[in-house]
C-alpha cells in the first residue's frame, strides 16, 4: 500500500469488488438455472418455482380426470346427449384424449401449438356435452318430463355435476398464465388465480407449483360454496369463468335438489 492511499478509497475499491462478485455470482446462477433447470438462489433465498422455469407436471394427473369426465358423460342418459347413440361424443373424446397421451406421455414442458389446440377442443367438447346436458335437464325438470324417479335423477345429475367441476378445472388449468407449458417455462410472470402458497411462500417449499390437482380443487369449492374459498381470481376472465361455473353449479342442484324433495314426499 502506498503511502498516498487512503483507508477511505481502499474500503470503497472492497465494496465496488463485492458487488461485481456478487453481480457476476447471480447472473451465473441464473444462466445454471435456464441450462439445467435448477432453483436460482437470490438475495440468500430461493425462487419459488412457480415463477422460474421447471420440468413441468406429469400428464397421468390430468389424463385420469379427463377420462372420468367422459365416461361420467357416457353414464348420462341418452335424451340428454348431444349426439346419438351416446357414446359418439365420448368416442371422439377419447381419441383426443389418447392422441395427447401418445403424443406427450410424461411431463407437459414441450412447446407445441397441435398439442394445445387438441387439448383445448377436448375439453370445449366435453364442455359443449355437459352443457348441452345441464341446459336439456333443466327444460325437462321444469317441463315435467324429466325426475319420475329420485334415484336415477339424483345419479344423472350428480355426472353432470361432477362432470361441471371436472371441466371447469381443465379450463382454469389450460389458462393459468398461458398454460401448462407457459408454467412450466416460466415465461409469464402474473397469475391468473393466487394459491395460499403464492401469497405466503414460507408455507410451501421452493419446488411447489400449482398442478392440475390444485385447479381441480379450486373448481370444486367453487362449484360446491358458490364462490372464491382460499384461491382468488385475478384477472378478469378467470373472474368471469367462475362466476359462469357457480351459475351452471347453482341452477343443477337447486332443480335436481328441489324435484327429487319433491319426488320423495
Amino acid at each position: 500500500m502506498s503511502e498516498g492511499d487512503k483507508p477511505e478509497d481502499l474500503v470503497s475499491l472492497h465494496r465496488r469488488f463485492d458487488e461485481l462478485e456478487h453481480a457476476v455470482a447471480q447472473r451465473v446462477a441464473e444462466t445454471c438455472a435456464e441450462l439445467f433447470r435448477t432453483p436460482v438462489r437470490a438475495v440468500g433465498a430461493v425462487r419459488p418455482a412457480w415463477l422460474r422455469r421447471t420440468r413441468g407436471e406429469p400428464r397421468w394427473q390430468v389424463a385420469a380426470c379427463t377420462a372420468v369426465a367422459i365416461g361420467l358423460q357416457v353414464a348420462v342418459p341418452g335424451r340428454l346427449a348431444v349426439l346419438r347413440p351416446v357414446w359418439i361424443l365420448p368416442a371422439l373424446e377419447g381419441i383426443l384424449l389418447v392422441t395427447l397421451v401418445i403424443a406427450n406421455p410424461h411431463r407437459i414442458d414441450r412447446e407445441s401449438r397441435v398439442l394445445r389446440m387438441l387439448g383445448l377442443t377436448l375439453a370445449a367438447l366435453i364442455s359443449f356435452g355437459n352443457a348441452w346436458s345441464v341446459v336439456g335437464l333443466a327444460i325437462g325438470l321444469v317441463r315435467g318430463t324429466e325426475g319420475e324417479n329420485a334415484g336415477p335423477l339424483l345419479i344423472t345429475g350428480g355426472a353432470i355435476w361432477l362432470t361441471n367441476v371436472i371441466v371447469f378445472g381443465l379450463w382454469y388449468w389450460e389458462f393459468d398464465r398461458g398454460g401448462p407449458v407457459a408454467r412450466a417455462l416460466g415465461t409469464r410472470p402474473y397469475p391468473d388465480f393466487q394459491f395460499v402458497q403464492m401469497a405466503s411462500p414460507g408455507l410451501a417449499p421452493p419446488d411447489w407449483e400449482p398442478a392440475f390437482a390444485d385447479y381441480l380443487y379450486l373448481a370444486f369449492t367453487n362449484a360446491a360454496a358458490f364462490s372464491p374459498t382460499d384461491v382468488m381470481p385475478l384477472s378478469r376472465w378467470a373472474k368471469l369463468a367462475m362466476t359462469l361455473q357457480s351459475v351452471v353449479s347453482i341452477v343443477t342442484v337447486a332443480l335436481i335438489v328441489a324435484r327429487a324433495v319433491n319426488i320423495l314426499k
